[in-house]
């Protein structure tokens, strides 16, 4: 290998790169437009964001929910664009696994292969060398070195592999709230889920700095040729144009697979949710599905404020419930169990009740720390008795979306679906009180779900019914939940 040569794994992982970064740049701004506001606290107390892409004000005296915080950012710059949360993670997750995998090849490429010695630092001379190289091209002077990078290069490239990269993909684990619930120290190393996600949207701003500095350098350093170098390795042995040409083609293609991805996903969303999770959900599934959540948060942490996702019922039916303190309400647990069973509040509080501190995380973005009181569902599983060949508990609401909101997006009551192994978790378990006080009506009242290693959208308000099923393809649209049929989220939330 000459020392311009630049070996074939080395110009396909460039290009790979490229395409997974775009995807993972614009689907993390879908992400972001569902809740576009970022701090450095866990609580997220209204007003103490430090960063916010939105003008929405909200109205002090009336209720509002996270969802009327949300933006639609337009399709030339977020994937798919116009509100599509759940579309926009299915990108993200296929877009890191792409780019992980991408990443791995390359760090193997570069230490089995004489490469490794053009980009590591060996020598701490580096500092002094690349500062002189900074102080030049800020005047305006391009610094050469035939045949390999100049300091300031070297700096930046390892910088970008060794620190930058594996940085994003430790913050953006440390949103999960599986691996929150079941390791606490690993967010405690950000200060928190929140902090994370900040230094996440930072390393984001860097990667594009990055690219923007390294175009520029590339058309200073004359494009033609260095397009050639890039993309057809040896320029002793090419035409300049040629690689060019090859570049450009190149680029065109990330263009096109950006446009053709854009188009899909908003005419045939359906379709993009089961490809993508076909994917995707095998991996999440082996990462952030196992384990149980061990949180113990103190009294001092509960947040002073706690969002509410989702108004409640419409109807005289709840209305009358609720004037009542919920004295009629029952609990209907069936399906695939020997003991069906009706259970009213008041029975359901003579039962151990079991209490927690725990931390909330909204597939939105934003977090709050609460107090839960109730049963726990594992009891109701030993009393109820599911058969074997239960597999799921199915959670139906009283809460009717075609009636309950003003925007739905889609219509009937709100149902969501966990596997029968979370219900016997520890931390999973019907709340009836939040922060020692009865459950409010906002927040679910009279039971809500608490599934401590999932995003909050698991974790079913205002339910009323509990089945026992072997697979939940026959309820609704048969994705495992009301968001998953309507907003084509993911029936796996560990992340």
């Amino acid at each position: 290998m000459t020392p311009l040569d630049f070996p074939l794994v080395l110009r396909a992982t460039h290009f790979l790169n490229l395409l997974f970064l775009s995807l993972l740049v614009r689907s993390g701004l879908e992400i972001m437009s569902a809740h576009p506001k970022l701090y450095w606290n866990d609580a997220c107390t209204p007003g103490t964001e430090w960063l916010r892409f939105t003008r929405k004000q909200l109205p002090e005296h009336e209720l509002w929910t996270s969802r009327d915080e949300e933006e639609s950012f337009s399709s030339w710059i977020a994937l798919p664009g116009h509100k599509n949360l759940g579309l926009g993670r299915h990108w993200h997750f296929l877009a890191d696994a792409g780019w992980m995998l991408t990443g791995l090849v390359y760090v193997i490429m570069l230490f089995v292969t004489p490469e490794w010695r053009r980009l590591v630092p060996t020598s701490w001379s580096i500092v002094p060398g690349a500062w002189q190289a900074l102080s030049s091209y800020l005047s305006l002077h391009l610094v050469v070195t035939p045949g390999q990078y100049n300091p300031l290069e070297q700096l930046a490239y390892f910088s970008v592999v060794f620190l930058l990269s594996p940085l994003a993909i430790a913050t953006g684990l440390a949103m999960s709230p599986s691996l929150a619930a079941r390791f606490p120290w690993y967010i405690r190393l950000f200060r928190g889920r929140q902090a994370a996600r900040s230094i996440h949207f930072l390393c984001l701003c860097a990667v594009l700095a990055f690219s923007v500095v390294h175009l520029a350098m590339v058309i200073a350093h004359g494009e033609i040729s260095e397009m050639g170098l890039i993309v057809l390795g040896d320029i002793q042995h090419v035409h300049g144009a040629l690689g060019l040409l090859v570049g450009l083609a190149g680029l065109a293609g990330v263009v096109v697979i950006h446009v053709v991805a854009t188009w899909y996903s908003l005419r045939y969303p359906r379709l993009v949710q089961r490809r993508t999770q076909a994917i995707t959900a095998p991996l999440r599934r082996a990462l952030f599905e196992h384990g149980r959540s061990v949180q113990q948060y103190s009294s001092t942490e509960i947040s002073p404020y706690f969002r509410v996702n989702g108004r409640p019922p419409a109807g005289d039916a709840y209305a009358a419930m609720a004037r009542t303190d919920f004295t009629s309400f029952v609990l209907d647990v069936n399906g695939l169990v020997e003991h069906p069973l009706r259970l009213t509040l008041a029975e359901l509080r003579r039962w151990p009740k079991r209490t927690q501190i725990t931390k909330h995380c909204c597939i939105q973005g934003w977090s709050a720390v609460a107090s839960w009181g109730g049963v726990s569902l594992g009891d109701i599983v030993q009393r109820c008795r599911p058969l074997a060949a239960a597999r799921y508990v199915v959670f139906y609401a009283l809460d009717d979306k075609s009636t309950s909101e003003p925007d739905p997006a889609g219509p009937g009551a709100f149902y969501g679906t966990i596997n029968i192994a979370l219900a016997s978790h520890p931390q999973t378990i019907l709340a009836y009180e939040m922060n020692d006080l009865p459950l409010p009506v906002p927040h679910g009242a009279p039971l809500r779900v608490r599934v401590e290693t999932q995003l909050g959208f698991t974790m079913v308000k205002y339910v009323h019914r509990i089945e026992f099923v072997h697979d939940y393809r026959h309820i609704g649209a048969g994705q495992g939940g009301w968001r998953e049929d309507h907003q084509y989220y993911s029936q796996e939330a560990g992340i």
